[in-house]
């Protein structure tokens, strides 16, 4: 892994990921952080506010963790709406690159209400979260079965009925003032529009190291378990097992480290499933078996932009490889599966029958290493790292409580 990597990346392959959930909330966020952008930019913010909004419009409903919640968000503004506002800043204020960020998406279903929105509950409420709001209320209403230029009037129209009671007068103004821009509204239709708005908006590149990438990977781990309490602390158990075990099979501090980070981020493509088939205590269908196995395949190609991640990718995405080749979704055979690939297949299966789930209690030390073990010797675990869990199951598994503990009182500060 390169030293440095850029911040941008990692949030684009979240927010890529959340996107896949449905066709309804696709490309939404990228919608929200765009428009937000450019209203930003009319209103007269400095590049770093709008960089910053931008970043919050890519992140805003990270505390939306069902596909069912993201929906109704597209629907209304529901009571309960600041809910997933104030998760989502929770989770992510702790990295201190995304502090304010964080701020900017706590308060940002707050309406202006003839100006009392400026402050909510004593706290100042920033204008970046007026903007953000208004931002997403825009993108809400646009059809995207339709010809966008023609919808442009009618849904100028009807944010400017909300002026002063949901929106700031001002940043209404400055949103009529940008939708004269047929480009603004073309832009928004724009699949590709990611692809190259990073080197539209000229933002300055932030970059972050080994350390703070784990710190932000174990922000992302949250935000892949926490949308079930079937998995809670799966990501934050395997990334601990797989960190131990890389270290006791000899690696470096720093390949410790990126193990770390691809163990909270293996799971990434769960995001792309619906919860219903994610919760389903039971048998699988077929239809539902085959959603669960593209999972690793969307953990793939969403970090495989990344520069700097190559290594870390396919650790974290070769999980449910196996090395008799019936693994996926590649179906790679035992010499092109890598060690760090064969620990995360470890600590994945280690961590998935040793936890609690609420349908079920973990399995005993006996009847783990009996399942591993039959597992080994169908060619499907690598029997050096089995080895290795053999020597040390007692540290292991220590590991994995100690770090599924620590997730458990972040899953119950956030949810309650």
């Amino acid at each position: 892994m390169e030293s440095l990597i850029n911040m941008f990346d990692l949030v684009f392959c979240l927010t890529n990921t959340g996107d896949l959930i449905s066709n309804e909330i696709s490309n939404h966020h990228k919608k929200v952080a765009y428009l937000a952008f450019r209203i930003a930019e009319k209103f007269g913010l400095t590049k770093e506010q709008q960089r910053e909004i931008f970043l919050a419009g890519l992140l805003h409903d990270v505390g939306a963790f069902s596909t069912e919640e993201r929906l109704e968000l597209l629907e209304n503004e529901t009571p309960n709406i600041n809910d997933h506002a104030f998760i989502g800043a929770k989770i992510i204020e702790g990295f201190k690159p995304l502090k304010d960020t964080a701020n900017i998406i706590r308060y940002h279903h707050i309406p202006w209400d003839d100006g009392k929105g400026r402050e909510f509950c004593g706290n100042k409420v920033p204008l970046s979260s007026h903007i953000l709001h208004l931002a997403d209320r825009i993108v809400v209403l646009i059809d995207s079965r339709q010809e966008i230029i023609g919808q442009a009037k009618g849904i100028c129209e009807k944010i400017e009925s909300f002026s002063n009671s949901k929106f700031m007068p001002e940043l209404v103004d400055a949103f009529l003032s940008a939708s004269k821009y047929e480009y603004i509204w073309l832009d928004l239709m724009y699949a590709p529009l990611m692809e190259i708005v990073p080197s539209m908006m000229n933002f300055e590149e932030e970059f972050i190291d080994l350390d703070e990438v784990i710190h932000l990977s174990e922000i992302f781990a949250s935000i892949i378990d926490f949308r079930s309490p079937f998995t809670a602390n799966h990501s934050s158990g395997v990334a601990a097992v797989a960190e131990k075990l890389a270290f006791l099979c000899g690696f470096s501090e720093n390949e410790c480290k990126m193990m770390l980070i691809a163990g909270y981020l293996h799971d990434l493509g769960k995001l792309a499933i619906n919860n219903e088939i994610l919760e389903k205590p039971g048998k699988l269908e077929v239809e539902e078996f085959n959603a669960i196995r593209s999972h690793t395949f969307y953990t793939y190609r969403t970090l495989q932009v990344i520069k700097g991640f190559e290594t870390i990718n396919i650790w974290a995405s070769y999980h449910h490889e196996r090395l008799n080749g019936k693994g996926y979704p590649f179906h790679l055979s035992a010499e092109d599966i890598p060690l760090g690939s064969r620990i995360m297949a470890f600590a994945d299966t280690f961590t998935a029958i040793t936890e609690d789930r609420p349908y079920r209690k973990g399995m005993e030390k006996e009847r783990v290493l009996k399942v591993i073990e039959n597992l080994v010797n169908n060619n499907s675990l690598c029997p050096y790292v089995f080895s290795i869990l053999m020597e040390n199951f007692d540290l292991l598994d220590a590991a994995r409580t100690q770090a599924q503990k620590r997730s458990n009182i972040k899953y119950d500060s956030i949810k309650n």
